[in-house]
């Protein structure tokens, strides 16, 4: 499992802005699938299955902020569609948890279709959400924040 993590981070894309010398450049996602077999005294085999998704999510980046452009502009461009795309699902979610009836669209997004089981249906949801002291950095801070909020 060790080495496959570090598989994952040595193909990782990361790149200098003007915001962040090693700013990440796509997200990253390490899917454990855990399984269980149990036999009762029975003689009745009970399967368990669990998944943990630990995702390390880009940030979202303004052109402004970053004087991105070229390739760096299209690698943010991306990577605010997929935030954005999972925003739109956990709002769709909140909506549903609420008794409204909405359609989840999961399938926008590379990132949402590979988390769908762990955002809807019986999981549990944790954020750890990385933000700025710096008054420079207040709006992506706020962004941030109201992000981890709505999740």
């Amino acid at each position: 499992c060790v080495s496959l993590l570090h598989k994952g981070l040595r193909n990782r894309k990361v790149g200098e802005t003007s915001m962040n010398k090693e700013s990440s450049r796509s997200h990253s996602l390490l899917t454990l699938k855990v399984e269980s077999t149990h036999l009762t005294p029975d003689g009745i085999t009970k399967q368990r299955h669990s998944c943990l998704n630990l995702v390390d999510l880009a940030g979202s980046e303004r052109q402004k902020s970053t004087n991105t452009s070229g390739e760096r502009l299209k690698e943010a461009s991306n990577i605010n569609r997929s935030l954005s795309a999972l925003g739109n699902v956990i709002m769709a979610l909140a909506d549903m948890s609420d008794g409204k009836a909405r359609h989840v669209h999961y399938r926008d997004s590379k990132l949402t279709f590979l988390l769908k089981d762990s955002l809807g249906g019986n999981s549990k949801t944790a954020i750890i959400s990385n933000i700025s002291p710096a008054d420079s950095n207040f709006g992506e801070t706020l962004s941030t924040l109201k992000f981890a909020q709505r999740a």
